[in-house]
Protein backbone atom coordinates (compact mmCIF):
# COMPACT_ATOMS: atom_id res chain seq x y z
CA UNK A 1 0.00 0.00 0.00
CA UNK A 2 1.32 3.46 -0.91
CA UNK A 3 0.17 7.07 -0.94
CA UNK A 4 -0.66 6.84 -4.64
CA UNK A 5 -3.11 8.98 -6.67
CA UNK A 6 -5.47 6.09 -7.57
CA UNK A 7 -8.25 4.32 -5.70
CA UNK A 8 -9.37 1.12 -7.48
CA UNK A 9 -12.90 0.04 -6.60
CA UNK A 10 -14.58 -3.34 -6.94
CA UNK A 11 -17.10 -2.06 -9.54
CA UNK A 12 -14.13 -1.53 -11.92
CA UNK A 13 -14.10 2.22 -11.48
CA UNK A 14 -10.81 3.95 -10.69
CA UNK A 15 -10.64 7.32 -8.93
CA UNK A 16 -7.76 9.66 -9.74
CA UNK A 17 -6.82 12.47 -7.32
CA UNK A 18 -5.99 15.32 -9.71
CA UNK A 19 -3.86 17.34 -7.30
CA UNK A 20 -1.58 14.42 -6.41
CA UNK A 21 2.03 14.98 -7.57
CA UNK A 22 2.00 11.62 -9.41
CA UNK A 23 -1.41 12.18 -11.05
CA UNK A 24 0.02 12.85 -14.54
CA UNK A 25 2.20 9.73 -14.55
CA UNK A 26 -0.66 7.57 -13.29
CA UNK A 27 -3.12 9.06 -15.80
CA UNK A 28 -0.72 8.38 -18.68
CA UNK A 29 -0.50 4.66 -17.83
CA UNK A 30 -4.15 4.24 -16.80
CA UNK A 31 -5.49 5.73 -20.07
CA UNK A 32 -3.96 2.79 -21.98
CA UNK A 33 -6.79 0.51 -20.82
CA UNK A 34 -9.39 2.57 -18.91
CA UNK A 35 -11.93 5.14 -20.14
CA UNK A 36 -12.51 8.47 -18.42
CA UNK A 37 -16.16 8.82 -17.33
CA UNK A 38 -16.29 11.99 -15.23
CA UNK A 39 -13.82 14.83 -14.81
CA UNK A 40 -14.82 17.44 -12.23
CA UNK A 41 -12.16 19.58 -10.57
CA UNK A 42 -10.60 17.29 -7.97
CA UNK A 43 -11.40 13.60 -8.55
CA UNK A 44 -11.61 12.03 -12.01
CA UNK A 45 -13.44 8.72 -12.49
CA UNK A 46 -12.22 6.09 -14.94
CA UNK A 47 -13.92 2.82 -15.83
CA UNK A 48 -12.18 -0.39 -16.87
CA UNK A 49 -14.22 -1.81 -19.77
CA UNK A 50 -13.89 -5.01 -21.74
CA UNK A 51 -13.30 -3.17 -25.02
CA UNK A 52 -10.65 -0.99 -23.39
CA UNK A 53 -8.84 -4.08 -22.10
CA UNK A 54 -9.01 -5.81 -25.49
CA UNK A 55 -7.76 -2.73 -27.33
CA UNK A 56 -4.84 -2.53 -24.90
CA UNK A 57 -4.11 -6.23 -25.39
CA UNK A 58 -4.12 -5.82 -29.18
CA UNK A 59 -1.69 -2.90 -28.80
CA UNK A 60 0.77 -5.18 -26.99
CA UNK A 61 -0.09 -4.69 -23.30
CA UNK A 62 -0.80 -7.84 -21.29
CA UNK A 63 -2.84 -8.24 -18.11
CA UNK A 64 0.24 -8.12 -15.89
CA UNK A 65 1.25 -4.73 -17.38
CA UNK A 66 -2.18 -3.33 -16.54
CA UNK A 67 -2.26 -4.77 -13.04
CA UNK A 68 1.25 -3.46 -12.41
CA UNK A 69 -0.03 0.05 -13.26
CA UNK A 70 -2.88 -0.30 -10.76
CA UNK A 71 -0.69 -1.83 -8.04
CA UNK A 72 2.04 0.80 -8.42
CA UNK A 73 -0.24 3.85 -8.26
CA UNK A 74 -3.08 2.63 -6.04
CA UNK A 75 -3.46 4.02 -2.52
CA UNK A 76 -5.13 0.81 -1.32
CA UNK A 77 -4.78 -2.83 -2.42
CA UNK A 78 -6.47 -3.58 -5.74
CA UNK A 79 -9.61 -5.67 -5.04
CA UNK A 80 -9.04 -9.32 -5.86
CA UNK A 81 -12.24 -9.38 -7.93
CA UNK A 82 -10.84 -6.63 -10.19
CA UNK A 83 -7.49 -8.38 -10.63
CA UNK A 84 -9.23 -11.64 -11.48
CA UNK A 85 -11.64 -9.94 -13.85
CA UNK A 86 -8.84 -8.13 -15.73
CA UNK A 87 -6.85 -11.35 -16.16
CA UNK A 88 -9.88 -13.31 -17.36
CA UNK A 89 -11.14 -10.58 -19.71
CA UNK A 90 -7.73 -10.02 -21.30
CA UNK A 91 -7.27 -13.77 -21.75
CA UNK A 92 -10.42 -13.89 -23.90
CA UNK A 93 -8.68 -11.94 -26.68
CA UNK A 94 -7.18 -14.37 -29.15
CA UNK A 95 -8.70 -17.53 -27.61
CA UNK A 96 -10.49 -17.70 -30.97
CA UNK A 97 -8.42 -17.21 -34.11
CA UNK A 98 -9.53 -16.62 -37.70
CA UNK A 99 -6.97 -17.99 -40.14
CA UNK A 100 -6.56 -19.64 -43.53
CA UNK A 101 -6.31 -23.39 -43.99
CA UNK A 102 -7.13 -26.28 -46.33
CA UNK A 103 -10.68 -27.57 -46.62
CA UNK A 104 -11.88 -29.83 -49.41
CA UNK A 105 -10.62 -28.46 -52.72
CA UNK A 106 -9.71 -25.14 -51.16
CA UNK A 107 -6.16 -24.44 -50.04
CA UNK A 108 -7.06 -21.22 -48.24
CA UNK A 109 -10.52 -21.58 -46.73
CA UNK A 110 -11.53 -19.27 -43.90
CA UNK A 111 -11.11 -21.17 -40.62
CA UNK A 112 -12.27 -20.38 -37.06
CA UNK A 113 -9.96 -22.19 -34.66
CA UNK A 114 -9.65 -22.52 -30.90
CA UNK A 115 -7.72 -24.74 -28.54
CA UNK A 116 -10.57 -24.27 -26.05
CA UNK A 117 -13.25 -26.75 -27.11
CA UNK A 118 -15.83 -25.32 -24.70
CA UNK A 119 -15.52 -21.80 -26.13
CA UNK A 120 -15.70 -23.07 -29.70
CA UNK A 121 -18.80 -25.14 -28.91
CA UNK A 122 -20.43 -22.19 -27.15
CA UNK A 123 -19.99 -19.72 -30.01
CA UNK A 124 -20.87 -22.27 -32.70
CA UNK A 125 -24.20 -22.88 -30.99
CA UNK A 126 -25.16 -19.19 -31.16
CA UNK A 127 -28.10 -18.67 -33.52
CA UNK A 128 -26.47 -15.61 -35.18
CA UNK A 129 -23.16 -17.42 -35.74
CA UNK A 130 -24.50 -20.82 -36.83
CA UNK A 131 -25.48 -19.62 -40.35
CA UNK A 132 -21.95 -18.28 -40.90
CA UNK A 133 -20.32 -21.70 -40.34
CA UNK A 134 -20.42 -24.21 -43.21
CA UNK A 135 -18.39 -27.17 -41.91
CA UNK A 136 -16.81 -28.66 -38.77
CA UNK A 137 -13.81 -30.63 -40.12
CA UNK A 138 -12.07 -31.15 -36.77
CA UNK A 139 -12.82 -30.75 -33.05
CA UNK A 140 -10.91 -27.47 -32.87
CA UNK A 141 -12.01 -25.85 -36.16
CA UNK A 142 -15.03 -24.64 -38.10
CA UNK A 143 -15.04 -23.43 -41.69
CA UNK A 144 -16.48 -19.92 -42.06
CA UNK A 145 -18.41 -18.90 -45.17
CA UNK A 146 -16.03 -16.87 -47.34
CA UNK A 147 -18.17 -13.70 -47.29
CA UNK A 148 -18.68 -13.70 -43.49
CA UNK A 149 -15.23 -12.69 -42.18
CA UNK A 150 -16.43 -9.28 -41.01
CA UNK A 151 -19.80 -10.37 -39.68
CA UNK A 152 -18.45 -13.24 -37.61
CA UNK A 153 -15.96 -10.89 -35.92
CA UNK A 154 -18.81 -8.53 -35.04
CA UNK A 155 -20.91 -11.34 -33.60
CA UNK A 156 -18.02 -12.87 -31.64
CA UNK A 157 -17.25 -9.49 -30.08
CA UNK A 158 -20.88 -9.14 -28.95
CA UNK A 159 -20.59 -12.55 -27.27
CA UNK A 160 -17.47 -11.42 -25.44
CA UNK A 161 -15.00 -13.52 -27.45
CA UNK A 162 -13.01 -11.16 -29.69
CA UNK A 163 -11.27 -13.16 -32.41
CA UNK A 164 -7.71 -12.48 -33.47
CA UNK A 165 -7.79 -12.23 -37.27
CA UNK A 166 -4.61 -13.64 -38.82
CA UNK A 167 -6.24 -14.80 -42.07
CA UNK A 168 -4.05 -12.43 -44.03
CA UNK A 169 -4.79 -9.93 -46.76
CA UNK A 170 -4.72 -9.74 -50.51
CA UNK A 171 -1.51 -7.96 -51.55
CA UNK A 172 -3.48 -5.91 -54.07
CA UNK A 173 -2.01 -4.68 -57.31
CA UNK A 174 1.60 -3.60 -56.67
CA UNK A 175 2.31 0.09 -57.16
CA UNK A 176 5.68 1.74 -56.51
CA UNK A 177 5.66 4.35 -53.76
CA UNK A 178 8.39 5.64 -51.48
CA UNK A 179 8.68 8.51 -49.03
CA UNK A 180 10.71 11.51 -50.16
CA UNK A 181 12.30 12.61 -46.87
CA UNK A 182 13.83 15.78 -48.25
CA UNK A 183 14.49 18.14 -45.34
CA UNK A 184 12.18 16.19 -43.03
CA UNK A 185 11.97 12.76 -41.42
CA UNK A 186 9.26 10.65 -39.91
CA UNK A 187 9.12 11.37 -36.21
CA UNK A 188 9.94 8.39 -33.94
CA UNK A 189 6.33 7.92 -32.82
CA UNK A 190 5.13 8.03 -36.47
CA UNK A 191 7.65 5.36 -37.49
CA UNK A 192 6.65 3.22 -34.50
CA UNK A 193 2.95 3.57 -35.36
CA UNK A 194 3.58 2.44 -38.94
CA UNK A 195 5.76 -0.50 -37.89
CA UNK A 196 3.16 -1.74 -35.38
CA UNK A 197 0.36 -1.34 -37.92
CA UNK A 198 2.30 -3.19 -40.63
CA UNK A 199 3.09 -6.03 -38.25
CA UNK A 200 -0.55 -6.27 -37.11
CA UNK A 201 -2.00 -6.05 -40.61
CA UNK A 202 -5.04 -3.89 -39.86
CA UNK A 203 -6.15 -1.56 -37.10
CA UNK A 204 -6.37 1.98 -35.80
CA UNK A 205 -3.64 4.54 -35.06
CA UNK A 206 -4.68 7.24 -32.56
CA UNK A 207 -2.70 10.49 -32.79
CA UNK A 208 -3.65 14.06 -31.86
CA UNK A 209 -4.58 16.55 -34.57
CA UNK A 210 -1.40 18.18 -35.79
CA UNK A 211 0.74 15.13 -34.97
CA UNK A 212 0.96 13.99 -38.59
CA UNK A 213 -1.66 11.30 -39.15
CA UNK A 214 -1.46 11.91 -42.91
CA UNK A 215 2.28 11.12 -42.82
CA UNK A 216 1.53 7.87 -40.99
CA UNK A 217 -0.87 7.01 -43.82
CA UNK A 218 1.74 7.91 -46.46
CA UNK A 219 4.40 5.82 -44.69
CA UNK A 220 2.02 2.84 -44.46
CA UNK A 221 1.45 3.18 -48.22
CA UNK A 222 5.21 3.28 -48.80
CA UNK A 223 5.62 0.11 -46.70
CA UNK A 224 2.88 -1.83 -48.51
CA UNK A 225 3.59 -0.47 -52.04
CA UNK A 226 0.17 -1.28 -53.40
CA UNK A 227 -2.94 0.35 -54.85
CA UNK A 228 -4.65 2.32 -52.09
CA UNK A 229 -8.16 3.64 -51.49
CA UNK A 230 -8.23 6.58 -49.05
CA UNK A 231 -11.62 7.53 -47.53
CA UNK A 232 -11.90 11.08 -46.14
CA UNK A 233 -14.54 13.37 -44.65
CA UNK A 234 -14.92 15.95 -47.43
CA UNK A 235 -13.50 17.32 -50.68
CA UNK A 236 -11.22 19.85 -48.92
CA UNK A 237 -9.66 16.99 -46.96
CA UNK A 238 -9.25 15.03 -50.22
CA UNK A 239 -7.28 17.91 -51.77
CA UNK A 240 -5.08 18.21 -48.68
CA UNK A 241 -4.31 14.47 -48.75
CA UNK A 242 -3.44 14.79 -52.44
CA UNK A 243 -1.12 17.75 -51.83
CA UNK A 244 0.64 15.98 -48.95
CA UNK A 245 1.16 12.79 -50.96
CA UNK A 246 2.60 14.74 -53.90
CA UNK A 247 4.92 16.60 -51.52
CA UNK A 248 6.03 13.69 -49.32
CA UNK A 249 6.13 10.68 -51.66
CA UNK A 250 7.26 9.62 -55.13
CA UNK A 251 3.63 9.57 -56.32
CA UNK A 252 2.87 11.88 -59.25
CA UNK A 253 -0.34 13.70 -60.18
CA UNK A 254 -1.00 10.90 -62.67
CA UNK A 255 -1.01 8.33 -59.85
CA UNK A 256 -3.64 10.03 -57.67
CA UNK A 257 -7.36 10.27 -58.43
CA UNK A 258 -10.16 12.09 -56.60
CA UNK A 259 -13.59 10.48 -56.32
CA UNK A 260 -16.05 12.97 -54.89
CA UNK A 261 -19.19 14.90 -55.77
CA UNK A 262 -17.20 17.03 -58.21
CA UNK A 263 -14.72 14.54 -59.73
CA UNK A 264 -14.89 10.82 -60.53
CA UNK A 265 -11.34 9.53 -61.12
CA UNK A 266 -10.06 6.04 -60.31
CA UNK A 267 -6.26 5.83 -60.21
CA UNK A 268 -3.74 3.58 -58.39
CA UNK A 269 -4.20 5.85 -55.36
CA UNK A 270 -7.80 7.08 -55.17
CA UNK A 271 -9.08 9.51 -52.54
CA UNK A 272 -12.86 9.29 -52.01
CA UNK A 273 -15.23 11.06 -49.64
CA UNK A 274 -17.51 9.22 -47.21
CA UNK A 275 -20.44 11.17 -48.69
CA UNK A 276 -19.96 9.78 -52.19
CA UNK A 277 -19.57 6.23 -50.90
CA UNK A 278 -22.86 6.47 -48.99
CA UNK A 279 -24.79 8.36 -51.71
CA UNK A 280 -27.90 6.50 -52.83
CA UNK A 281 -29.70 6.49 -56.16
CA UNK A 282 -33.13 4.82 -56.36
CA UNK A 283 -32.58 3.33 -52.90
CA UNK A 284 -29.23 1.68 -53.75
CA UNK A 285 -25.66 2.79 -53.08
CA UNK A 286 -24.67 4.31 -56.40
CA UNK A 287 -20.88 4.18 -56.10
CA UNK A 288 -20.19 0.79 -54.54
CA UNK A 289 -18.33 -0.25 -57.67
CA UNK A 290 -15.48 1.94 -56.39
CA UNK A 291 -14.75 -0.67 -53.71
CA UNK A 292 -13.92 -3.19 -56.44
CA UNK A 293 -12.79 -0.78 -59.16
CA UNK A 294 -9.18 -1.82 -58.57
CA UNK A 295 -7.56 -4.62 -56.62
CA UNK A 296 -6.91 -2.42 -53.59
CA UNK A 297 -4.17 -3.62 -51.27
CA UNK A 298 -4.78 -0.96 -48.60
CA UNK A 299 -7.84 1.02 -47.49
CA UNK A 300 -7.17 4.09 -45.31
CA UNK A 301 -10.02 5.54 -43.21
CA UNK A 302 -9.26 9.13 -42.23
CA UNK A 303 -11.08 10.39 -39.09
CA UNK A 304 -12.33 6.86 -38.42
CA UNK A 305 -14.33 8.08 -35.40
CA UNK A 306 -16.63 9.87 -37.89
CA UNK A 307 -17.20 6.83 -40.11
CA UNK A 308 -20.86 6.94 -41.28
CA UNK A 309 -22.92 3.90 -40.25
CA UNK A 310 -23.37 2.60 -43.84
CA UNK A 311 -19.59 2.45 -44.29
CA UNK A 312 -19.37 -0.12 -41.48
CA UNK A 313 -21.67 -2.37 -43.51
CA UNK A 314 -19.56 -1.85 -46.63
CA UNK A 315 -16.36 -2.45 -44.65
CA UNK A 316 -17.64 -5.85 -43.51
CA UNK A 317 -17.07 -6.94 -47.12
CA UNK A 318 -13.52 -5.51 -47.27
CA UNK A 319 -11.93 -7.83 -44.72
CA UNK A 320 -9.46 -9.25 -47.24
CA UNK A 321 -7.95 -5.76 -47.68
CA UNK A 322 -5.51 -4.21 -45.22
CA UNK A 323 -7.33 -1.43 -43.34
CA UNK A 324 -5.77 1.53 -41.54
CA UNK A 325 -7.95 3.79 -39.38
CA UNK A 326 -6.58 7.21 -38.41
CA UNK A 327 -8.16 9.30 -35.65
CA UNK A 328 -7.52 11.72 -32.80
CA UNK A 329 -10.02 9.93 -30.54
CA UNK A 330 -11.70 6.54 -30.55
CA UNK A 331 -14.78 8.04 -28.87
CA UNK A 332 -17.89 7.71 -31.05
CA UNK A 333 -21.04 9.51 -30.02
CA UNK A 334 -23.11 6.61 -31.47
CA UNK A 335 -21.37 4.03 -29.28
CA UNK A 336 -20.05 1.98 -32.22
CA UNK A 337 -16.49 1.64 -30.94
CA UNK A 338 -17.02 -2.14 -31.04
CA UNK A 339 -17.62 -2.01 -34.79
CA UNK A 340 -14.41 -0.02 -35.28
CA UNK A 341 -12.61 -2.75 -33.29
CA UNK A 342 -14.09 -5.69 -35.20
CA UNK A 343 -14.31 -4.26 -38.75
CA UNK A 344 -11.46 -1.76 -39.10
CA UNK A 345 -9.28 -3.45 -36.50
CA UNK A 346 -8.17 -2.96 -32.89
CA UNK A 347 -6.20 0.01 -31.67
CA UNK A 348 -2.59 -0.65 -32.68
CA UNK A 349 -0.95 2.56 -31.47
CA UNK A 350 -1.96 5.48 -29.27
CA UNK A 351 0.34 8.42 -28.47
CA UNK A 352 -0.93 10.68 -25.65
CA UNK A 353 -1.37 14.34 -26.59
CA UNK A 354 0.64 15.74 -23.69
CA UNK A 355 3.55 13.35 -24.38
CA UNK A 356 3.86 14.57 -27.99
CA UNK A 357 3.49 18.16 -26.77
CA UNK A 358 6.38 17.61 -24.32
CA UNK A 359 8.53 16.46 -27.27
CA UNK A 360 7.78 19.74 -29.06
CA UNK A 361 5.85 18.17 -31.94
CA UNK A 362 2.52 19.85 -31.17
CA UNK A 363 1.82 23.24 -29.65
CA UNK A 364 0.93 23.62 -25.95
CA UNK A 365 -2.60 24.91 -25.38
CA UNK A 366 -4.33 26.85 -22.59
CA UNK A 367 -8.06 26.05 -22.33
CA UNK A 368 -10.69 28.44 -20.98
CA UNK A 369 -14.42 28.28 -20.30
CA UNK A 370 -16.03 31.73 -20.37
CA UNK A 371 -19.35 31.82 -18.48
CA UNK A 372 -21.90 34.39 -19.58
CA UNK A 373 -25.05 35.53 -17.73
CA UNK A 374 -28.21 35.76 -19.82
CA UNK A 375 -30.13 39.04 -19.41
CA UNK A 376 -33.29 38.76 -17.28
CA UNK A 377 -35.71 38.77 -20.22
CA UNK A 378 -33.75 36.02 -22.03
CA UNK A 379 -33.60 33.94 -18.84
CA UNK A 380 -37.39 34.11 -18.55
CA UNK A 381 -37.81 33.20 -22.22
CA UNK A 382 -35.37 30.30 -21.77
CA UNK A 383 -37.22 29.06 -18.65
CA UNK A 384 -40.55 29.03 -20.51
CA UNK A 385 -39.18 27.31 -23.63
CA UNK A 386 -39.66 23.65 -24.56
CA UNK A 387 -36.74 21.33 -23.74
CA UNK A 388 -35.77 20.86 -27.40
CA UNK A 389 -35.52 24.63 -27.90
CA UNK A 390 -33.40 25.42 -24.88
CA UNK A 391 -29.99 24.33 -26.16
CA UNK A 392 -30.21 26.45 -29.28
CA UNK A 393 -31.40 29.46 -27.24
CA UNK A 394 -28.47 29.11 -24.83
CA UNK A 395 -25.90 28.33 -27.54
CA UNK A 396 -26.90 31.33 -29.69
CA UNK A 397 -27.35 33.85 -26.86
CA UNK A 398 -26.71 37.35 -28.34
CA UNK A 399 -24.57 38.21 -25.29
CA UNK A 400 -21.88 35.90 -26.67
CA UNK A 401 -21.13 38.25 -29.59
CA UNK A 402 -19.75 41.02 -27.36
CA UNK A 403 -17.51 38.48 -25.61
CA UNK A 404 -16.18 37.27 -28.97
CA UNK A 405 -15.33 40.87 -29.86
CA UNK A 406 -13.45 41.31 -26.58
CA UNK A 407 -11.48 38.08 -27.00
CA UNK A 408 -10.63 38.95 -30.61
CA UNK A 409 -9.27 42.32 -29.43
CA UNK A 410 -7.37 40.62 -26.63
CA UNK A 411 -5.58 38.44 -29.21
CA UNK A 412 -5.08 41.09 -31.90
CA UNK A 413 -2.21 40.12 -34.18
CA UNK A 414 -2.84 36.37 -33.82
CA UNK A 415 -4.62 34.02 -36.22
CA UNK A 416 -8.13 33.49 -34.79
CA UNK A 417 -10.86 30.96 -35.60
CA UNK A 418 -14.40 31.70 -34.37
CA UNK A 419 -16.43 28.49 -34.50
CA UNK A 420 -20.22 28.13 -34.43
CA UNK A 421 -22.88 25.51 -35.02
CA UNK A 422 -25.82 27.55 -36.35
CA UNK A 423 -25.84 29.33 -39.70
CA UNK A 424 -27.76 32.41 -38.54
CA UNK A 425 -25.34 32.81 -35.63
CA UNK A 426 -22.37 32.46 -38.03
CA UNK A 427 -23.88 35.19 -40.21
CA UNK A 428 -24.24 37.50 -37.19
CA UNK A 429 -20.68 36.81 -36.02
CA UNK A 430 -19.19 37.42 -39.46
CA UNK A 431 -21.02 40.74 -39.70
CA UNK A 432 -20.15 41.82 -36.15
CA UNK A 433 -16.46 40.98 -36.65
CA UNK A 434 -16.32 42.14 -40.28
CA UNK A 435 -14.72 38.79 -41.14
CA UNK A 436 -15.20 36.21 -43.90
CA UNK A 437 -17.15 33.05 -43.11
CA UNK A 438 -16.98 29.42 -44.23
CA UNK A 439 -20.00 27.09 -44.03
CA UNK A 440 -21.15 23.95 -45.80
CA UNK A 441 -22.64 26.16 -48.50
CA UNK A 442 -19.28 27.78 -49.31
CA UNK A 443 -17.94 26.34 -52.62
CA UNK A 444 -14.85 24.17 -52.22
CA UNK A 445 -12.65 26.51 -54.31
CA UNK A 446 -13.70 29.52 -52.23
CA UNK A 447 -13.03 27.59 -48.99
CA UNK A 448 -9.54 26.71 -50.15
CA UNK A 449 -8.84 30.34 -51.11
CA UNK A 450 -9.96 31.58 -47.67
CA UNK A 451 -7.99 28.85 -45.85
CA UNK A 452 -4.90 29.78 -47.86
CA UNK A 453 -5.36 33.50 -47.10
CA UNK A 454 -5.66 32.58 -43.41
CA UNK A 455 -2.48 30.49 -43.58
CA UNK A 456 -0.63 33.40 -45.20
CA UNK A 457 -1.94 35.88 -42.62
CA UNK A 458 -3.79 38.16 -45.05
CA UNK A 459 -7.04 37.04 -43.38
CA UNK A 460 -6.36 37.07 -39.61
CA UNK A 461 -9.83 35.94 -38.46
CA UNK A 462 -12.21 33.37 -39.92
CA UNK A 463 -15.75 32.56 -38.79
CA UNK A 464 -16.36 28.87 -39.51
CA UNK A 465 -19.05 26.24 -39.08
CA UNK A 466 -18.43 22.60 -38.27
CA UNK A 467 -16.98 22.08 -41.78
CA UNK A 468 -13.68 23.29 -40.31
CA UNK A 469 -13.71 20.51 -37.69
CA UNK A 470 -12.30 17.94 -40.10
CA UNK A 471 -8.85 17.55 -41.62
CA UNK A 472 -8.20 21.23 -42.27
CA UNK A 473 -4.55 22.19 -41.98
CA UNK A 474 -4.24 25.71 -40.50
CA UNK A 475 -0.84 25.56 -38.80
CA UNK A 476 -0.67 29.20 -37.65
CA UNK A 477 -4.11 29.25 -35.98
CA UNK A 478 -3.31 30.09 -32.35
CA UNK A 479 -6.73 31.10 -30.98
CA UNK A 480 -10.08 29.31 -31.25
CA UNK A 481 -13.27 30.78 -29.83
CA UNK A 482 -15.97 28.11 -29.68
CA UNK A 483 -19.34 29.87 -29.53
CA UNK A 484 -21.62 26.86 -30.04
CA UNK A 485 -21.26 23.17 -30.86
CA UNK A 486 -22.88 19.74 -31.09
CA UNK A 487 -24.27 19.24 -27.59
CA UNK A 488 -20.88 18.90 -25.94
CA UNK A 489 -19.57 16.24 -28.32
CA UNK A 490 -16.15 14.97 -27.17
CA UNK A 491 -15.12 14.02 -30.71
CA UNK A 492 -15.95 17.55 -31.87
CA UNK A 493 -13.86 18.96 -29.02
CA UNK A 494 -10.94 16.84 -30.23
CA UNK A 495 -11.26 18.24 -33.74
CA UNK A 496 -11.63 21.86 -32.65
CA UNK A 497 -8.77 21.82 -30.16
CA UNK A 498 -6.76 20.03 -32.83
CA UNK A 499 -7.01 23.04 -35.14
CA UNK A 500 -4.62 24.83 -32.75
CA UNK A 501 -2.03 22.17 -32.06
CA UNK A 502 0.25 22.48 -35.09
CA UNK A 503 3.56 23.85 -33.75
CA UNK A 504 3.76 27.63 -34.15
CA UNK A 505 6.73 29.30 -35.85
CA UNK A 506 6.70 31.90 -33.04
CA UNK A 507 6.47 29.25 -30.31
CA UNK A 508 3.23 30.72 -28.87
CA UNK A 509 0.95 28.73 -26.59
CA UNK A 510 -2.45 28.30 -28.25
CA UNK A 511 -5.62 29.60 -26.55
CA UNK A 512 -8.87 27.63 -26.73
CA UNK A 513 -12.01 29.40 -25.48
CA UNK A 514 -15.50 27.95 -25.08
CA UNK A 515 -18.38 30.38 -24.40
CA UNK A 516 -21.05 29.01 -22.07
CA UNK A 517 -24.42 30.48 -21.03
CA UNK A 518 -24.47 30.08 -17.24
CA UNK A 519 -27.22 27.99 -15.57
CA UNK A 520 -28.44 26.47 -18.86
CA UNK A 521 -28.11 23.17 -20.71
CA UNK A 522 -25.17 24.83 -22.48
CA UNK A 523 -23.30 24.55 -19.17
CA UNK A 524 -24.51 20.97 -18.65
CA UNK A 525 -23.16 19.86 -22.04
CA UNK A 526 -19.85 21.58 -21.27
CA UNK A 527 -19.11 18.76 -18.83
CA UNK A 528 -18.56 16.40 -21.78
CA UNK A 529 -15.99 18.78 -23.23
CA UNK A 530 -14.26 19.10 -19.86
CA UNK A 531 -14.12 15.32 -19.77
CA UNK A 532 -12.35 15.20 -23.12
CA UNK A 533 -9.80 17.84 -22.07
CA UNK A 534 -9.09 15.88 -18.90
CA UNK A 535 -8.68 12.67 -20.92
CA UNK A 536 -5.90 14.36 -22.85
CA UNK A 537 -4.25 15.81 -19.73
CA UNK A 538 -5.36 19.43 -20.24
CA UNK A 539 -6.70 21.60 -17.45
CA UNK A 540 -9.09 24.47 -18.08
CA UNK A 541 -9.62 27.84 -16.42
CA UNK A 542 -13.11 29.26 -15.82
CA UNK A 543 -13.45 32.97 -16.66
CA UNK A 544 -16.37 35.28 -15.94
CA UNK A 545 -17.55 37.21 -19.00
CA UNK A 546 -18.28 40.38 -16.99
CA UNK A 547 -14.70 40.46 -15.69
CA UNK A 548 -13.36 39.87 -19.20
CA UNK A 549 -15.51 42.68 -20.67
CA UNK A 550 -14.56 45.07 -17.86
CA UNK A 551 -10.87 44.43 -18.52
CA UNK A 552 -11.41 45.15 -22.22
CA UNK A 553 -12.81 48.63 -21.60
Amino acid sequence: MSDGPLIVQSDRTVLLEVAHPDAESARHELAVFAELERAPEHIHTYRITRLGLWNARAAGHDAEDMLDTLDRWSRFPVPVSVSTDIRETVSRYGRLVIERGPYGDEEKALILRSTDAAVLTQVAANKRIQPLLIAHPSPDTFVVDAWARGQIKQELLKLGWPAEDIAGYTPGTPHPIDLVEDGWNLRPYQRKAVDIFTEGGSGVVVLPCGAGKTLVGAAAMADTKTTTLILVTNAVSARQWRDELLKRTTLTAEDIGEYSGQVKQVKPVTIATYQILTAKRKGAYAHLALLDALDWGLVVYDEVHLLPAPVFKLTADLQARRRLGLTATLVREDGREGDVFSLIGPKRFDAPWKEIEAQGFISPAACYEVRIDLPADERLEYAAAADEERYRMAATAPAKIEVVRALSARHAGEQILVIGQYLDQIDELAEALDAPKITGATPVDEREQLYQAFREGTVPLLVVSKVANFSVDLPEASVAIQVSGSFGSRQEEAQRLGRLLRPKTNGHTASFYTLIARDTVDQDFAQNRQRFLAEQGYSYTILDADDLLAAAV
